[in-house]
């Protein structure tokens, strides 16, 4: 149906063919998590590699007037497996303003991928990407060098946070963290577990963790075993090694040490 309409508009005006050209872009490449997008866009976590080379071809084609088209053709790119036109896509993106294009150069720098490790590149572009209100720029840029991202401005990373938080699973926990361990402002363990409740409820790991240790302990809440253990379970069917120790703890409550200390075993029910 698709390419019906494409051959249909071939012969309208150019700008309606530019348009079904950013129509297959965006349902082939489209980023759920890009700013750039429109509501009525699903978009792709990742561009199915059947679809690689479509996308890449009509992306190309739309990215002469979008933004967020040339952003797209770097991700079809980038799963291609061809990171140096990703980079320039998301190069040019960027200079024309994509926040999303911004995060994933910034992420490029931080990692060495692709170019030389730069974390004080990086930390530009997440800062440009946060500024921006990009909820992606602010977690990686709280996350820069293990939380040192606002060059030691915690109170920033707050108030960064709890604007990207009203949409984002990741700001909801970062953030979390940050009000349970009294970052930046004072602690707030009732805040920490309303963020992380929020961000549970959209499958995320960390949170669903988080959330079985402050059920388990009644804090911030009420105390219930037996929702902390539910909570510990979908996060660790989700690969959360933390709860996964947590489970085990669960199960095997009492430790045996020997005289120095040191663990010799466990006792299960």
């Amino acid at each position: 149906m698709a390419l019906t309409v494409v051959a249909w508009l071939a012969h309208a005006a150019p700008v309606a063919a530019q348009s079904a050209d950013l129509v297959l872009c965006d349902r082939l490449a489209g980023d759920p998590t890009d700013p750039d997008k429109p509501a009525d866009v699903k978009g792709t976590p990742d561009v199915v590699p059947a679809d690689i080379a479509t996308a890449i071809k009509y992306c190309k084609v739309a990215s002469g007037s979008s933004r967020r088209a040339l952003y797209q053709l770097g991700r079809a790119y980038a799963a291609n497996r061809q990171l140096p036109e990703a980079i320039g896509a998301w190069r040019k993106a960027a200079d024309k303003g994509s926040t999303a294009a911004m995060v994933e150069l910034g992420v490029l720098y931080g990692t060495g991928a692709g170019v030389a490790t730069d974390e004080a590149e990086a930390r530009k572009l997440f800062e440009r990407a946060a500024a921006a209100g990009n909820p992606r720029g602010v977690t990686n840029l709280a996350a820069l060098s293990g939380g040192g991202g606002f060059a030691g401005d915690p109170a920033r990373a707050r108030e960064l946070l709890a604007k990207a938080a009203e949409s984002n699973a990741e700001a909801q926990y970062q953030l979390g963290l940050m009000l349970a361990d009294g970052t930046g402002g004072a602690r707030d363990d009732v805040g920490a577990r309303n963020l992380f409740e929020k961000a549970a409820a959209q499958d995320h790991p960390g949170a669903l963790e988080r959330m079985g240790e402050f059920t388990q302990e009644g804090r911030g809440g009420p105390k219930d075993a037996s929702a902390a253990k539910a909570y510990y379970e979908r996060a660790a069917a989700l690969g959360d090694e933390d709860a996964k120790k947590a489970l085990k703890r669960i199960e095997c409550p009492y430790a045996i040490k020997d005289k120095r200390g040191n663990l010799v075993t466990t006792l299960c029910f």
